[in-house]
């Protein structure tokens, strides 16, 4: 199980403050390894498939630019990066600029 940014970004808390969030992909489905490890996994539910290149994408704000895991996560799991992206942008009050 390994963790990789695929996409480094910030954005502007309070049109000031440079806040960090990454585009990461994962090759399983975190929520569902979450939930099951906690014991409160939904009866007959199914991890989500891999998307591209057998990863699932997510939006990461709190411990962005971190390559390690444990990790927290703040988007569902998408099957592209862009669509990570596009979650990340949903949850700013600002822009993000994508490096």
């Amino acid at each position: 199980m390994s963790l990789i940014i695929v996409r480094h970004g910030h954005w502007l808390y309070a049109d000031s403050v440079e806040m960090q969030v990454d585009g990461v992909g994962l090759d399983y489905d975190w929520w569902y390894e979450s939930a099951s490890g906690a014991g409160i996994l939904e009866r007959d539910r199914q991890p989500m498939e891999s998307g591209i290149h057998g990863l699932i994408y997510y939006a990461r704000f709190k411990r962005a630019g971190e390559n390690s895991e444990p990790t927290w996560l703040d988007s569902d799991g998408c099957t592209t990066p862009e669509d990570a992206m596009i979650a990340a942008e949903a949850k700013t009050p600002t822009p993000i600029t994508w490096n």
